[in-house]
């Protein structure tokens, strides 16, 4: 006898869901990867000299793991909103689930990462930064999906407001990633903890503000592009694998900095950069425009 589905029970769609769910799971184990680094190290903290030498290096790669953790939520959070608009099996389920997916992966992973990593020497101060960025990204989703539920209007842009917090996390992680990859036997990082407990701050705000960022929700499995496009992707993932280091905080920090620049390029520049469409080009000068509402 086949069971009679409850009409109010929300629906749940497999491979998007499924994408959520191994973006938590990441989240997770980064989590337990940072927990592991600090177990790790007290083990060798009772030799003074000896938790001196093995201190970062015992720790470092346990971060990296984390950071690298980080990454993949940041992956599997793209596959699934694309999934789920290709397959035309967007919810509401499905959207709560990625809101607390994310507040693991993209708040709690790399405020704890930093603290830890970077931010140690600041002591309690560190601790609050990181519980500021932690609160303003939880601020951030919560905002997000009150949006979503409002009536949508014809023409509407799709345009999100603050920064998302998969790419603050990633900015973060990337960060993270080369400083330890620079300090690689060296446990003091130096004025870089004091870079980083500026650049959460601003993250924080950024993510609660209302500076403009693209969506990308045009671009999916279906969207044309030039052969041009296609080889400077191509640079682009060689030059990510070959620079590891170095082309993620670019990649990111190129985002972050858009939100800002683009009210200042043309309409016909924004489209062929957003939409990675094979638009006209044009010589014409870039010129200031109001933000999309």
């Amino acid at each position: 006898m086949s069971r009679i589905r409850d009409p109010d029970e929300p629906k749940i769609y497999f491979l998007p869901n499924l994408m959520t769910a191994c973006n938590l799971a990441c989240g997770f184990f980064a989590v337990l990867m940072i927990l592991k680094g600090q177990i790790e190290v007290q083990k060798v903290s009772g030799d003074a000299v000896l938790a001196a030498k093995q201190y970062y290096e015992v720790s470092r790669e346990y971060y990296q793991y984390a950071i690298l953790l980080i990454f993949g939520s940041c992956l599997f959070d793209l596959l699934d909103g694309r999934l789920a608009r290709l397959g035309g099996q967007e919810s509401p389920f499905g959207q709560e689930f990625d809101s607390l997916a994310d507040i693991i992966s993209f708040g709690m992973a790399p405020a704890m990462l930093l603290s830890r990593a970077v931010l140690f020497p600041l002591g309690n101060i560190g601790w609050g930064i990181a519980l500021i960025y932690l609160v303003c990204g939880a601020m951030r989703l919560a905002r997000f999906n009150c949006l979503a539920f409002l009536p949508k209007k014809p023409g509407a842009s799709s345009d999100f407001r603050g920064i998302p917090i998969p790419m603050a996390a990633g900015f973060i992680a990337s960060l993270t990633f080369l400083i330890i990859d620079l300090y690689e036997n060296d446990h003091e990082v130096g004025v870089w903890k004091y870079v980083i407990a500026a650049v959460l701050l601003f993250l924080s705000w950024l993510m609660i503000s209302d500076v403009r960022y693209p969506s990308f929700k045009t671009v999916d499995w279906k969207t044309k592009g030039s052969l041009t496009t296609i080889i400077l992707a191509l640079i682009v993932i060689f030059a990510t694998i070959h620079f590891r280091y170095i082309m993620p905080v670019v990649l990111f920090s190129a985002y972050l900095v858009y939100g800002f620049v683009r009210p200042w390029i043309s309409q016909r520049w924004r489209k062929g950069i957003e939409d990675f469409s094979d638009s006209d080009e044009t010589d014409d000068p870039p010129t200031k425009e109001a933000e999309s509402p």
